[in-house]
């Protein structure tokens, strides 16, 4: 698989097959993630492989504190306040697709519900990889843990792996914090799922819409 094939056919993977990835797969893919560029190559990135009773420790702990009505404390505010246009319509677009492709009707708030907590249940994936950054450091590093985490995913296509980055499971990072014993100067950005994708289940089929490269660059000469 070239760059190119890599970066159209990953898709955010939410259905996974009930099969282990290996250690030396994972570390394989990181290996190659290790080389994205960040700033006077400081590599901010920290990462947290969680599989097995961990990951089941940490899916319950989320669940708990979601069907409680805890409200989530991420340690940065990942969307905004108020969702202006385009990107309002975006999000909504996105969420009505998504549902379809889940077969769930606007009315069936029960299903839309569990729909939403699957994210804490790590759409079924086998791994959930944590991703942190050192509280020190300044906005630039935010800019090279995206680099980092897209190549992470990049890397999990040549492996035949699927992905889905996960802003939800940072909602509780004190549960993170505790269960996997990461100090309180490791700032959470975000998770990710990762496994062998379910290419059968018809929510892995789902493809959200890209604007047209005329809709967003600007030439000057």
């Amino acid at each position: 698989m070239n760059v190119i094939e890599a970066i159209e056919s990953r898709i955010s993977t939410r259905a996974y097959l009930d099969k282990p990835v290996g250690k030396d797969r994972i570390k394989k893919l990181l290996d190659a993630a290790r080389w994205a560029p960040s700033g006077v190559n400081t590599q901010p990135w920290q990462v947290a492989v969680v599989q097995g009773e961990k990951l089941r420790q940490l899916s319950d702990a989320f669940l708990r504190r979601a069907e409680a009505g805890v409200k989530p404390a991420p340690d940065y505010a990942y969307y905004p306040g108020e969702w202006v246009i385009p990107y309002k319509a975006r999000r909504f677009r996105c969420g009505m697709d998504l549902y379809k492709a889940l077969g769930i009707g606007r009315e069936d708030k029960e299903k839309r519900r569990q729909a939403a907590l699957d994210n804490y249940r790590f759409f079924g994936a086998p791994v959930s990889l944590f991703f942190f950054m050192d509280k020190a450091l300044g906005k630039g590093s935010w800019l090279d843990m995206g680099m980092f985490i897209q190549s992470v995913m990049l890397a999990a296509r040549e492996y035949g792996l699927g992905s889905c980055p996960q802003a939800s499971t940072a909602d509780y990072p004190d549960v993170v914090r505790e269960k996997l014993g990461v100090p309180d100067q490791n700032l959470l950005l975000c998770g990710m799922a990762l496994g062998y994708p379910d290419d059968t289940h018809p929510v892995n089929q789902y493809r959200t819409l890209r604007e047209e490269v005329d809709a967003f660059t600007s030439w000057f000469e």
